[in-house]
């Protein structure tokens, strides 16, 4: 059919991979992926997660290897959890010098100095008997306050390790002023922040829970947000914003992709998401069983999330994405 005006075509654009390649409007690059690492006491070779394909549970020797293969692929960043292989009320680990999450972040430093930013965690979880984020009450709540002081103790060990980045992942009120405040006070100024600002109580953190050892029994709902909560994670970002956060961060990723857009929308610093592991699990099952394609799958996932408008992406992935992305 001949039209008496050129027609708008869109699909001219489509027509063939450099084609698509050269108007893409969202792109992955390896500097904006981050790895999350685990390392855990007592182990001489890595353990394998059952309920996460691929990930492991490290060795001290297996942290160094996969720390620089992670760099040499490009990526942009490591953050670090740690799992213990005694816990208690406090988390007391979790601020000993020589404790495995502070000897990992070592480590970390030693092995990739400034070539890829060291991130640690910064929570009680994986260091309590009880598995909640922070110090309890004798009736079993979160005490918010006490728990400040825990996280401020954290924040001094973890600096004096070098890790160049922290990650407030705990959601307790004020946490990212008292941890600024710690840091500037101790001559820590250039130590950074990262708040996990809109962290949602979700089911799909499950298969971390494995990864840590979780002691977890109950859920952390009084602490983290409601799944319904649009707004409340804007509220939450500002608010970490106005107490210093170098970095904001909406976590989990896919389900909250309207969340980050927000957050983006509105933020004046980085704005990072975490792909966690029940995102990282859904897509290893079907791709096991010859349901999708699974770096097809693993590509989409990732677009999704930064074209939703994180700056910076947590994924189990992200050495693998790296190495497609050269």
């Amino acid at each position: 059919m001949t039209h008496p005006f050129p027609t708008a075509r869109p699909r001219r654009l489509r027509r063939s991979p450099a084609m698509r390649r050269l108007v893409a409007e969202t792109r992955l690059h390896a500097a904006d992926l981050v790895l999350p690492m685990f390392v855990k006491e007592g182990l001489d070779e890595p353990a394998p997660i059952a309920s996460m394909p691929g990930v492991v549970q490290h060795s001290m020797d297996s942290l160094r290897r996969a720390a620089v293969e992670a760099a040499e692929a490009g990526v942009g960043g490591l953050m670090l959890f740690g799992v213990p292989a005694v816990r208690d009320a406090v988390g007391s680990c979790a601020t000993d010098p020589d404790g495995i999450l502070n000897a990992g972040l070592r480590a970390l430093v030693e092995e990739v100095g400034d070539a890829v930013v060291v991130m640690s965690d910064l929570c009680l979880d994986e260091f309590t008997d009880h598995g909640h984020c922070g110090v309890l009450t004798a009736d079993g709540t979160v005490d918010n306050d006490a728990t400040l002081t825990r996280y401020a103790d954290m924040a001094l060990a973890q600096a004096e390790t070098g890790a160049h980045l922290l990650g407030l992942s705990g959601m307790m009120d004020g946490q990212t002023a008292a941890v600024r405040a710690t840091l500037d006070g101790a001559g820590h100024t250039d130590v950074a922040i990262l708040a996990y600002s809109a962290k949602y109580a979700s089911s799909f953190y499950g298969p971390f829970r494995d990864a840590v050892d979780s002691a977890l029994q109950g859920d952390r709902r009084t602490y983290q947000m409601d799944a319904g909560n649009r707004r409340e994670g804007l509220r939450e970002a500002t608010l970490d914003l106005a107490e210093g956060a170098d970095v904001v961060m909406v976590k989990p990723a896919m389900s909250y992709l309207d969340v980050l857009s927000d957050v983006a929308a509105d933020s004046p610093v980085p704005v990072a998401a975490y792909q966690v592991s029940g995102e990282l699990a859904m897509i290893e099952a079907a791709a096991a069983q010859g349901w999708i394609d699974r770096r097809r799958a693993i590509e989409e996932s990732l677009l999704g999330i930064r074209r939703a408008g994180a700056d910076i992406t947590l994924t189990y992935w992200a050495t693998e994405v790296a190495g497609w992305l050269r």
